[in-house]
This record gives C-alpha cells, sequence and structure tokens, in this order.
C-alpha cells in the first residue's frame, strides 16, 4: 500500500503532487491515527510515525543537527568510513554509495573532498534524501559539497549491470541489517521508525560480487561488529570499531 503524503500547508500542494508522482505515494487531506506517514512542511519532507509515544520525525538535514556537528568534529579522514574507502592522506576516491539509506555516510565522504554517487531503491528514503540534497543545494556552508553528490533510484545490483556512468574506485555497502540478528547501529527510536518503513536489506548477499566486479580498488562493507560476513565470504581485511566493523574487498578487475 502506497504511504500517504499529508501536505501542511495548501501552498505546498504542487510540490506534493510532483513528490506523490515521483515516488508513488498517496495524497491525503488528513493523518491516519496509526502507521508511518510522510508530511510534506514548508521546512522540509519529513517521515512520521503515528500514534501515542511516537518518536520524532525522520528527515535529512545535513546543514544542521548530526551531519554538521560530524562534519567538523567527526574526526575527518581518521573516521572508519574514511579509512575503510581508502582516503589516504590526499587520496579522493571517486564512490559509489550502493545502499544510500539517508545519506549520512555519503555526506561525510563528499565532505571529505569525495565524488559520492549514491544508489537508493526505497522511493521513501530515495523521497527524504532528494529533498535534503535539495535543501543542501540551497545553503552557502555546504553547497559545494553537496553538488559532489549525486542520487540514482533503483535496485542497485540491476543498476550495476547497466552503469552508464563514470566506474567508481571504491563501491560502499551498510545494507540495513534484519532485525533481531545483531544490534543495529539504528538504536534510536526514530531510526528505528525508518528501518520499519523501509524494511532490511535480506538480499544484501547478491550486492558483493556485482559490486566487486564494477569498483576499481574496493569494495568497503559496514557490518554490525559481530555480524557475519556479507554472502559468507571473508574479506582482503577489516577494521573494527566499537560498534561496527568495516569489510574490505579487493575489487575483480575483468575488463568491464
Amino acid at each position: 500500500m502506497p504511504l500517504p503524503l499529508f501536505v501542511s500547508s495548501p501552498e505546498l500542494n504542487g510540490k506534493a503532487t510532483q513528490i506523490a508522482g515521483d515516488y508513488g505515494f498517496t495524497i491525503v487531506e488528513s493523518l491516519p491515527d496509526d502507521g508511518h506517514a510522510l508530511v510534506l512542511t514548508e521546512q522540509r519532507l519529513e517521515l512520521h510515525t503515528l500514534g501515542k509515544r511516537a518518536p520524532g520525525p525522520v528527515y535529512v538535514d545535513f546543514a544542521g543537527g548530526g551531519a554538521d556537528w560530524r562534519r567538523r568534529h567527526g574526526g575527518g579522514r581518521g573516521q572508519g568510513v574514511a579509512r575503510a574507502c581508502g582516503l589516504k592522506g590526499g587520496a579522493t576516491p571517486h564512490i559509489l554509495d550502493a545502499t544510500a539509506g539517508l545519506g549520512r555516510d555519503a555526506f561525510v565522504l563528499a565532505s571529505l573532498g569525495c565524488h559520492v554517487d549514491m544508489i537508493e531503491r526505497s522511493p521513501v528514503a530515495a523521497a527524504l534524501l532528494a529533498d535534503g540534497l535539495a535543501r543542501g543545494r540551497e545553503s552557502p556552508e555546504i553547497a559545494d559539497i553537496v553538488g559532489r553528490m549525486a542520487l540514482y533510484r533503483g535496485d542497485a545490483v540491476t543498476l550495476l549491470y547497466h552503469w552508464d556512468v563514470e566506474r567508481p574506485d571504491v563501491i560502499y555497502l551498510d545494507p540495513m541489517f534484519p532485525e533481531g540478528k545483531a544490534r543495529s547501529a539504528l538504536s534510536k527510536k526514530d531510526m528505528q521508525a525508518f528501518q520499519q518503513v523501509v524494511g532490511a536489506d535480506q538480499d544484501a548477499d547478491a550486492l558483493l560480487q556485482p559490486c566487486r566486479e564494477m569498483a576499481l580498488t574496493r569494495v568497503a562493507v559496514k557490518r554490525p561488529r559481530h555480524a557475519p560476513w556479507l554472502a559468507n565470504e571473508k574479506p582482503s581485511f577489516s577494521l573494527e570499531g566499537d560498534s561496527v566493523r568495516y569489510d574490505c574487498y579487493a575489487a575483480i578487475l575483468n575488463g568491464k
């Protein structure tokens, strides 16, 4: 069933119609009593969980909040995601984030100078991410960073086999891990709600081989620290943090 989209102001009806048409949402005149819904406000597009004791909305804001703090104080090239993607010294590889989600790690990599292509198949995640990118382009402080980020919608495996964009040096994967199998990095209540709507990437194992064939140097996979290897394939090396692990696989250069 299409996710409902509620418009907070009549002046936004045109924009809401465009979003609903692009992503397959259904515009509603009032919010349901429970479940989830998208809400278009004058400030941004938000995902709401409805009902009593519901967590706060989920949205993409690269100019403020956690993204801004991480850009300023997150550790730069010493961060695990940067090290896993090969940002050594002054290297700024071209990266493809094939499971973009809300674009948080992609923004970190772009803030460190990388061009980052992103693939997202969930209409909800893609709509939220596109909204955040559009607002980021209007922010003088981060417009140049967001300008290095490009979003492509669709299934990653399918897109990779028909990729007609510049081939990336590194492909980064952070598949949504099934709930109950390991402690997820999405531990906050609002992000748990996001996971409920988007769902786990049950077919993530199928990504590893085409990614290794597409990448020029490596594939970096973010996993909960004690999770099994993707596709049960041992990585070339791993970088372990307190709660997550980055498994790195050498590219399979096959002349593509």
